[in-house]
């Protein structure tokens, strides 16, 4: 039988953690959610509703997720999972779709696995101006300097363990999806985009909510992209 852990950072989710866990298909082994210095109730709401909570102090989206890695990997040779589901924890994508994101891995032995959160799926104002756009750039010089046929940066994703652990990943903010993206095409794994259902998320996005984080994902994203096409 496969294994599937979920890795859930969350920051301040109090609203809508409970119903992530609880629309997670139970064929997943662990849920895993990473506090990333939550000062609500996030924790102890996902505690509640039968997920392992982390909590990651130093703040950052790509902290949390390492944090999940981190916890996985010393987990024993013999328990460890086939595949990891990275999820957000703001209700935004639809927990019950996990079941079609990873049955391209093991059904067809593909690599990695992205949700693509496209237009016609969307719910109206889900996704703000500088989001589209932003995933419009980065996915269009993906296909410029690397021939990447990805649509999306999507945070919904899932990837095989032992490819996860290969990609060595690093950044430790915003732009670890597109550092995921751009690493999985530099190894030259096999990806495959599914399309899902995407509505606007419980509570404020503390990215694309903010002026600030706008900016700050939009530096972070380019950045790796030209940093990758000069390698």
């Amino acid at each position: 039988m496969t294994k599937i852990v979920v890795i859930i950072p969350a920051f301040n989710e109090e609203e809508s953690i409970s119903k992530v866990i609880k629309d997670i298909p139970k064929t997943v082994e662990e849920v895993i959610v990473v506090s990333n210095n939550s000062t609500d109730n996030t924790e102890s709401n996902a505690k509640k509703a039968g997920a392992t909570v982390l909590v990651e102090e130093r703040k950052g989206y790509g902290y949390a997720c390492l944090k999940g890695m981190e916890y996985v990997a010393s987990f024993d040779y013999t328990v460890r999972p086939d595949i990891i589901v990275f999820l957000d924890g703001d209700y935004s994508d639809y927990p019950n779709e996990l079941t079609k994101l990873v049955q391209p891995i093991i059904e067809d032995d593909i690599d990695f696995v992205v949700g693509a959160r496209t237009k016609a799926l969307r719910e109206d104002g889900s996704m703000t101006g500088p989001q589209i756009f932003g995933n419009w750039l980065a996915t269009t010089l993906m296909k410029l300097f690397f021939r990447s046929s990805f649509t999306d940066l999507g945070p919904f994703r899932a990837i095989k363990y032992d490819k996860l652990l290969a990609l060595n990943m690093e950044d430790k903010t915003y732009g670890w999806t597109v550092e995921m993206q751009l690493k999985a095409l530099k190894q030259k794994l096999s990806y495959r985009e599914i399309p899902v259902n995407y509505r606007n998320r419980i509570g404020v996005s503390k990215v694309s909510g903010t002026i600030k984080g706008a900016i700050f994902a939009g530096v972070k994203i380019l950045s790796w992209i030209f940093k990758y096409s000069f390698k």
